[in-house]
């Protein structure tokens, strides 16, 4: 959906790559200043209905909706946004209460008090849309409204983690009078409360923000309105970059693409990068329901074979690092047991594996992965990927891809024997890189139920309000990963904004979530 409290701060840690000389700024009140700005993107909307996306959906939905906690630029904890304030009542982590402005209301005018909130999220359960994000609301319990400023949750189960889902666009408020509570809304059009209104939407190819003068919230908008632009294809992206069509981009650029955009000769046509030292993982996803997927040395031996060091240099030149762990590098508890366990790729070790438990022919298999999702890198990792194992003689691999709405609908399904996923936080807290992989219904769609994970180690680390304190509750339940295989991390990322000399704002633009805050961006009135 990130290097948060040590680890928790990734945001923060958003620095330039000084790309930028010789520049004065002034004031940005002039006409300039209010000009639109156009910002560019490969990853589209699945739907405009916060009930029925757990996706890059959330892009937009941060910037269209409001969420009682949000996180500000730097923040490592929740901050008060549609909320007044928030706070457990008790010792035990399972009440939680929050107090709503005064006078905040919809784009359709429609009050949003304690009972919206309420509508919101309990239609989120109502719906269950399988591609939804009614998984992160697992622990609530119930909401009760005592007055038209107070929402009180009732949790099942201690859950420190509560406030951080309230905080992302998953717990997005929508008007109980344009959105029905049993059913997905399907007429195309957002009604919110966020910064800013959706003044058109064209599906997979335009979205036009306008300043919502009746938000009041924790954002600070320092541009009157933003088009975003959707590209299907990253290479049209960073041309129309290039010949000033866009501003900014943002997801999707490739490895290559990156490092043009970062060469002297793109920066002497007013081009400048900025990087985010990132919580962006890439891994892939093994579902039991295939014969061959379902034997564990079978899944041993393909992550003794995978050279991840290979994939990065080949494929991501620089631009991501190995990654031996679900919980990512810079996130607190972090550690390396798929290194640990497997060292660096070796056939020889994987032959055995495969030998010892009776395989002694190259086993067959489908990988699957989206084309149009995680940037133009990714075909490109998976044929890297099937170079691998089909050398190793091992294996016989078979490549398939998908757009990413029929993807998604794929691998929740249970129709993919293997498959490719990426994953950004969707909340700065390592319990959000191992929760939503576990549980008969997760993320992933491959019901994995490590009792010890979900009975013990969970459930202790959400009982304290200090995250740092679950460190050896998500050190074990990083252990059990690398013993099951059913996930295999292959990749920890950065992201890059890319954007016009002209345009300002892009280092504070990317929240804790890494979702993009277009109200950051705003054009510089000097040069």
């Amino acid at each position: 959906m990130s290097n948060r409290t040590r680890s928790l701060q990734i945001t923060a840690a958003l620095a330039s790559i000084s790309l930028l000389a010789g520049c004065g700024m002034l004031s940005d009140d002039s006409k300039d200043a209010e000009k639109r700005i156009v910002v560019g993107t490969t990853s589209a909307p699945s739907t405009l209905d916060p009930a029925a996306a757990w996706d890059g959906s959330w892009e937009l939905y941060r910037n269209v909706y409001q969420t009682l906690l949000a996180f500000p630029t730097g923040s490592s904890k929740p901050q008060p946004d549609a909320a007044q304030n928030c706070e457990f009542t008790d010792s035990a982590n399972e009440s939680y209460r929050c107090t709503l402005r005064k006078g905040l209301k919809f784009s359709n005018g429609e009050v949003l008090d304690a009972k919206a909130v309420k509508y919101s999220l309990d239609r989120i359960r109502t719906i269950g849309s399988k591609v939804g994000p009614k998984d992160l609301f697992g622990s609530l319990d119930k909401i009760e409204t005592p007055d038209a400023q107070t929402v009180v949750f009732h949790l099942k189960t201690p859950d420190a983690t509560f406030p951080f889902v309230l905080g992302s666009p998953a717990a997005s408020l929508v008007a109980p009078k344009d959105y029905p509570a049993d059913k997905v809304r399907a007429d195309g059009k957002v009604t919110g409360s966020g910064p800013y209104l959706l003044e058109s939407y064209k599906e997979g190819s335009e979205a036009v923000l306008g300043k919502n003068a009746t938000y009041t919230g924790f954002a600070s908008l320092r541009n009157d309105g933003v088009t975003i632009r959707y590209f299907a294809d990253a290479s049209q992206m960073v041309a129309a970059l290039k010949n000033k069509e866009v501003d900014a981009t943002y997801r999707g650029l490739s490895a290559p693409q990156i490092k043009e955009l970062q060469s002297p000769a793109v920066h002497g046509q007013g081009v400048q990068v900025v990087e985010n030292v990132g919580a962006e993982i890439r891994y892939l996803v093994f579902n039991p329901q295939d014969p061959n997927v379902n034997k564990l040395p079978v899944r041993q031996a393909i992550a003794q074979v995978i050279d991840r060091g290979a994939i990065v240099s080949k494929v991501y030149q620089g631009t991501a690092e190995p990654l031996y762990s679900m919980v990512p590098k810079g996130v607190v508890g972090h550690k390396t047991p798929f290194y640990d366990k497997y060292g660096q790729a070796d056939i020889p070790k994987a032959k055995k594996i495969l030998k010892d438990a009776g395989i002694n022919q190259p086993v067959e298999l489908t990988f699957w992965y989206t084309t149009d999702r995680y940037g133009a890198s990714t075909a490109d990792e998976f044929t890297e990927i099937k170079r691998q194992l089909d050398e190793s003689g091992l294996f016989k691999v078979t490549l398939r891809s998908q757009p990413w709405k029929t993807f998604q609908e794929g691998y929740k399904n249970g129709q993919y024997p293997v498959f490719g996923r990426g994953w950004f936080p969707d909340f700065p807290d390592p319990d959000n890189f191992i929760a939503p992989f576990v549980g008969k219904e997760n993320a992933v769609g491959t019901p994995y139920e490590p009792g010890e994970i979900l009975t013990d180690l969970l459930p202790k680390s959400r009982r304290e309000g200090d995250r740092a304190a679950g460190v050896q509750q998500f050190e074990r339940a990083q252990q059990i990963f690398a013993d099951d295989v059913r996930l295999l991390p292959l990749w920890q990322g950065k992201l890059y904004v890319a954007a016009r000399e002209d345009i300002a704002g892009a280092e504070r633009a990317l929240d804790p979530q890494t979702v993009f805050q277009m109200w950051e961006l705003y054009r510089k009135t000097s040069w």
